[in-house]
This record gives structure tokens, C-alpha cells and sequence, in this order.
């Protein structure tokens, strides 16, 4: 087993690659894929894949540099939008596409990212099961960035506008 030096989480050990500005382990990596494989392959998982993605990338936010700073800024964004805002996921998607031209700044990542992460997801029995668990990962993602709410809701307006 290995754990992720990001999110935390526990994986057990594989050879491979892993994304250019989300680091992580390869084993944290290799599970966010086996998670996405599941979204995609069975569309009642899909409910919440929004989610899954935002939830993955904000607890892997890399170092400071211009691809993990727009990374992050849209990815937590989005979180508010759907978890504070009641958005849906298909709208969020298209006003995300209107962030690009945006500039936004570094925020220091939190701590602790939670005790929930792909690896609790990719636990779930069943389609219910895993669409509630995106959803509390989702919250606790966000949760985890509270010192930057502010800023991210600032950020937020700037796209509805």
C-alpha cells in the first residue's frame, strides 16, 4: 500500500504515470481512472461525475504555476456553484467554459483535504451508494478550502456576469 502525499488516501502500489500539474502518487492516479472507467461505463453512476472530477482536483492541487492556478480556481468554483448555489452540473459545465479568459491567483492549498477520497468512492457497492459518497466527497472537499470561500465566491460572480 501507498498512501497519496495529496489527498491522503490509501492505494495499493502500481507502476505509472500521473497527471502533468494534479500530483499525486501513480497508485492515487491509477484509482481516480478505475473511478472514472466506473462513471463512464454505467450511466448510473454518471449522476455526479461534475463532482468526482471537481472533488478529485481540488484535493490534488500541484504546485503554483499557471495551469494548477486555473485548475484549482475552476474546479472550486464549480463546487460552489452545484453544492451552495443548487446550480445544475450541465449549467455549471457551460459557465465554467466563460472562466477561461479569467485571471485568477495562487490559493494556498489547505492541510487536510478530508477523510474522504477516491479511494472511500471507489468503495461503494452500488450506483445509490456511489452517488451519495461523491456527493459527501464533494462537500468535504469544498469544506477543506473554507479559507478561501470568499475569494472563490467573488471569483463565482465574475463568471455569472
Amino acid at each position: 500500500m501507498e498512501t497519496c502525499f495529496s489527498c491522503g488516501g490509501s492505494y495499493s502500489k502500481v507502476q505509472g504515470v500521473t497527471h502533468p500539474y494534479m500530483l499525486s502518487t501513480e497508485s492515487c492516479w491509477s484509482a481516480y481512472g478505475r473511478l472514472l472507467e466506473r462513471e463512464y461505463a454505467d450511466q448510473e453512476y454518471w449522476n455526479n461525475h461534475r463532482l468526482t472530477v471537481d472533488a478529485y482536483a481540488v484535493q490534488h492541487p500541484g504546485k503554483e504555476c499557471p495551469q494548477s492556478i486555473q485548475s484549482i480556481a475552476v474546479h472550486l468554483i464549480s463546487l460552489y456553484l452545484v453544492l451552495e448555489k443548487d446550480v445544475s452540473q450541465n449549467k455549471v459545465t457551460k459557465i465554467l467554459s466563460s472562466l477561461t479568459e479569467h485571471t485568477f491567483f495562487w490559493l494556498s492549498p489547505p492541510p487536510n483535504f478530508g477523510a474522504i477520497n477516491v479511494g472511500t468512492v471507489l468503495q461503494a457497492r452500488n450506483s445509490t451508494e456511489h452517488n451519495e459518497m461523491v456527493r459527501k466527497w464533494a462537500f468535504a472537499s469544498w469544506d477543506a478550502w473554507a479559507l478561501h470561500h470568499q475569494t472563490i465566491k467573488i471569483w463565482a460572480r465574475s463568471g455569472l456576469t
